[in-house]
C-alpha cells in the first residue's frame, strides 16, 4: 500500500476548502484541536483540580 504523497494531500485540502470555505478553516482546525486535547485528557483520566473551594469548614 503507497503512502500518501503531494498529489493526495492536495487533493484534500481542495475538497476541505470546498466544503467549509476559507474563511472557517482555521475555526474548524482550533475546535478539532481543542477536541482532541479534551479527548486526550478523558482518556488519560487527568482531571483539572478545582482552584478554590468555598466549601471549607468555619470555625
Amino acid at each position: 500500500m503507497p503512502g500518501i504523497g503531494a498529489p493526495e494531500l492536495l487533493i484534500v485540502l481542495v475538497i476541505v476548502i470546498i466544503i467549509f470555505g476559507v474563511g472557517r478553516i482555521g475555526k474548524v482546525g482550533k475546535e478539532l484541536g481543542t477536541g482532541i486535547r479534551e479527548f486526550r485528557k478523558g482518556v488519560s483520566g487527568d482531571e483539572e483540580k478545582p482552584a478554590a473551594s468555598d466549601d471549607k469548614p468555619k470555625s
